[in-house]
């Protein structure tokens, strides 16, 4: 039987009991999932032992699946599965290595950013007996709703640019990730998405700019809209907003990339491995 259990004084997340999803979903279990995930944003099913179909099927009954665009580091059998990993194989990764360095939404740098993303943890480093690789979540939603009146009246109705070249760039100096040219594929072109965005099955409005993609809200000066981001990113990863989830083998978690932002805890490094497998649901054009 379902169950749901919200983490004590969070805004957001709940881990969701009493399912196995190696077993197909039945109409009406599905509906009692996806209310407790548009009410929670993020949730977690513990313990779920799913293999790559399994993972697919299930992230099937949200929308359709993307292929991600970092196509070297798609699961050979089921490019749906982007494999994030700092395991290295044969002299080569096996899977993006500095996915969430920074806060974000997954794909808000395409014209029809992901609805949500289900991340499954296969390897979990662990040192003294203690998980490390945690991810922080903020909730947009509860951000946008503590905003002064005077703020949502500034930006109500405004665009901003979400950039994947920005950010790329921004990696390919921080970390040394390999130029894009030297990748031998084409970068999405920058596209504009409203600064406040309304939730395509709730109607529940937030915030919808991040530090890892958004570069500037339309018809401000620079000056005048770095002013503005700086205030709403320190904004929407105030702590009172932030769930800090705790891996474990067999976790599948899923969030909701419209109402949440997150970010991945670099607390760890080789011998210590990591590896995770991500699935991403195409979303609705914001609005």
């Amino acid at each position: 039987m379902l169950s749901v259990v919200t983490n004590p004084g969070s805004v957001i997340g709940a881990e969701i009991r009493g399912v196995d999803l190696s077993r197909p979903v039945d109409d009406a279990l599905f509906r009692e999932i996806l209310d407790a995930f548009h009410s929670h944003e993020v949730v977690v099913f513990r313990d779920q032992q799913l293999n790559p179909e399994q993972h697919i099927s299930f992230s099937g009954r949200f929308g359709d699946l993307d292929i991600n665009v970092r196509s070297r580091f798609n699961k050979r059998d089921h490019p749906e599965i982007l494999v994030v990993s700092n395991i290295v194989e044969n002299g080569a990764q096996i899977g993006v290595q500095d996915a969430g360095r920074y806060w974000h939404s997954d794909l808000c740098y395409l014209p029809k950013p992901s609805r949500c993303s289900l991340l499954r943890a296969l390897e979990i480093p662990v040192k003294d007996g203690v998980a490390l690789g945690d991810t922080l979540f903020a909730s947009a939603s509860a951000a946008y709703a503590a905003l002064p009146e005077e703020v949502k009246q500034k930006i109500a109705g405004r665009k901003a640019v979400n950039s994947y070249v920005h950010t790329y760039d921004r990696k390919v100096q921080e970390f040394n990730r390999t130029p894009i040219e030297k990748e031998n594929r084409a970068a999405p072109p920058d596209v504009l998405h409203p600064v406040v965005r309304t939730h395509p099955y709730t109607g529940k409005k937030c915030l919808y700019v991040n530090e890892g993609y958004t570069t500037k809200i339309e018809g401000l000066p620079q000056v005048e809209s770095d002013r503005i981001l700086k205030f709403l990113f320190e904004h929407i990863t105030n702590p009172r907003f932030v769930y800090r989830h705790r891996w474990q083998v067999g976790d599948l978690l899923m969030w909701d990339n419209c109402l949440v932002q997150h970010k991945a805890v670099f607390d760890y490094a080789l011998p210590l491995r990591r590896r995770m497998e991500r699935t991403t649901i195409t979303g609705t054009a914001p609005y």
